[in-house]
């Protein structure tokens, strides 16, 4: 298992970094970066079991992850590139929708919504040297087969190094830490039974690496209630 998964202290989710994907949930397209976090003990490695729980609608969410390699604060855009160690290639945000959005309408916080164990699917790590530029690979997510999420990293709003100056402007960064970098548009569901299978290409459809998992009704636990 990377290093990143075994000692990162927090995962930097960035939210509505690409405009379709605002979109399709009714959601302002940000004038700065905005970002929640999640915990590390969400983490699941290729291969894994992504644990629904009862009553939970769980949507997916690829993306592309960076890790950093040296830690800061109030790093400059200038200087974001030197902070990081490479990409966690492909990254599933998962979500517990009908849960966010309940406690969203309520003013509360949505942690819990994010940060279920497993809910952090990730993929192989890539040194920053094996990525020509991370501003234009393809990620995609299948679930049986059949295509759901089909972006580029090219439509971010905000490139990384912006987001590492942000966020190292808030709280410091440190080595292990991991940024995702948003999702695009074709967000859904998946159910118990589903087999997620996500792929990072290069332009020319050149296939870098998959990332594989399935979906599994967890066992005991939190159960969602509506009222």
């Amino acid at each position: 298992m990377a290093s990143f998964v075994r000692h990162g202290k927090k995962i930097v989710a960035i939210g509505r970094n690409y405009a379709a994907h605002a979109k399709e949930l009714n959601n302002a397209v940000p004038k700065e970066p905005f970002f929640f976090l999640k915990p590390t003990s969400s983490y699941l490695p290729s291969g894994g079991k992504v644990e629904i729980p009862r009553g939970i609608v769980a949507h997916h969410e690829v993306e592309l992850g960076l890790v950093i390699g040296r830690g800061g604060k109030n790093i400059p855009q200038a200087s974001a590139e030197s902070h990081i160690a490479g990409y966690i290639a492909l990254a599933v945000d998962m979500t517990a929708r009908n849960l966010q959005d309940k406690v969203r309408k309520a003013g509360l916080p949505w942690s819990a919504a994010k940060g279920f164990d497993t809910f952090t699917p990730v993929g192989s790590f890539l040194p920053k040297t094996a990525v020509k530029d991370a501003h234009d690979l393809k990620l995609s997510l299948k679930i049986n087969g059949e295509t759901k999420q089909d972006g580029t990293t090219a439509d971010m709003i905000f490139r990384i190094p912006r987001l590492v100056e942000h966020v190292s402007s808030i709280m410091s960064l440190e080595e292990g830490d991991v940024i995702l970098t948003g999702t695009p548009s074709g967000v859904g569901p998946i159910q118990p039974g589903d087999k997620i299978e996500c792929a990072l290409s290069q332009p020319n459809g050149e296939e870098l690496l998959k990332l594989n998992f399935e979906a599994v009704q967890r066992e005991g636990g939190y159960s969602f209630k509506e009222d």
